[in-house]
């Protein structure tokens, strides 16, 4: 059973950074990429960013370029979401996502309040 949990959400000032952890379990964690994406009320779900299997390659949207960085320890089955010079508009629920055995697979998702 695949489990994706993800944890370090929080409320902070803009300008400010956190540092997102997702622990996966259930599956063969090293042999498949991981993505982030986030939901902000009232808006469709939007992909973060992605990392390939070994941490080797990574790729992000256009709005967080620069700013966030996703990496990976596979040794301990965990992908981090690391958001710096954080926005009000990165206000949302954050998840981790993995494609396994031909489904989606989501966290319960971790809330991000940017706010002074």
């Amino acid at each position: 059973q695949v489990k994706l949990v993800e944890s370090g959400g929080g409320l902070v000032p803009p300008g400010g950074s956190l540092r997102l952890s997702c622990l996966a379990s259930g599956f063969g964690f090293s042999n498949y990429p991981m993505s982030w994406s986030r939901q902000a009320p009232g808006k469709e779900r939007e992909v973060v960013g992605s990392i390939s299997t070994l941490g080797e390659s990574t790729n992000y949207a256009d709005s967080v370029k620069g700013r966030f960085t996703i990496s990976r320890d596979n040794a301990k089955n965990t992908v981090w979401l690391q958001m710096n010079s954080l926005k009000p508009e990165d206000t949302a629920v954050y998840y981790c996502n993995a494609y396994v055995w031909g489904h989606d697979h989501w966290g319960q998702g971790t809330q991000v309040t940017v706010s002074s």
